[in-house]
């Protein structure tokens, strides 16, 4: 039986992509934030000496709350520095993804249309997509698949804590809807259940046509 470590397990888009693995006989750890904070690099090392090798591993953490950028402060960059790109850096570093494996980034839409009101969540989160698709070249060589996926407005609580009011909202989008979480759990389960391995290094935008950019 593989195993699996989803960070942000508990809720979200992670608590889908851990229920959807348990479906295929995956042995999943749904990590908490009382189990992993990437925003205190002790509790990430921590964390690590206990589960330091997966089959398969799911990077995903909560952003920051919308601030402008001009009342952003040392101790906002300090903390989501480390959350959203020091601490995944550290777990790349010291977890071994075994061979044949897969890892997952659950980035964000803002990666590619960076928002103004998520200035911290653009800057970090694109910072680690460069790291994680530069990774991708070596892990491929062990045939381990790199896929990051760019989430746009889904139904979650962050969503509905950043947007205020979100049926007005829904009205605007392609789909006049927000994607379900279990969308793309049932997607990240379908490329380990199908073995597909060639679909490496790549950021896939799961928004529902929603943004405007082509690459």
């Amino acid at each position: 039986m593989s195993n699996a470590i989803v960070l942000g397990g508990s809720r979200g888009i992670g608590k889908a992509i851990a229920e959807s693995l348990k479906t295929i006989q995956i042995d999943v750890f749904a990590a908490s934030k009382n189990d992993i904070d990437t925003s205190d690099l002790n509790s990430v090392n921590k964390f690590l000496e206990k589960h330091n090798q997966t089959d398969i591993l799911v990077l995903n953490t909560g952003g920051p709350p919308p601030k402008p950028f001009n009342i952003i402060t040392k101790d906002d960059w300090n903390l989501y520095h480390n959350q959203l790109f020091v601490g995944f850096c550290t777990i790349l570093q010291k977890i071994k993804v075994n061979d044949n494996g897969y890892i997952f980034l659950i980035s964000s839409s803002v990666i590619k249309e960076p928002n103004a009101k998520l200035i911290i969540s653009s800057a970090y989160r694109a910072a680690f997509a460069e790291v994680f698709k530069v990774l991708s070249k070596e892990y491929a060589q062990k045939n381990i698949s790199c896929i990051n996926i760019a989430p746009g407005p889904i139904n979650t609580d962050r969503t509905h804590e950043l947007i205020e009011n979100v049926k007005e909202f829904e009205k605007t989008l392609p789909m006049k809807r927000l994607g379900d979480p279990e969308e793309i759990g049932n997607f990240v389960k379908s490329i380990i259940q199908n073995n597909i391995k060639y679909l490496s290094g790549v950021t896939i935008n799961f928004d529902g046509a929603n943004s405007n950019y082509v690459f």
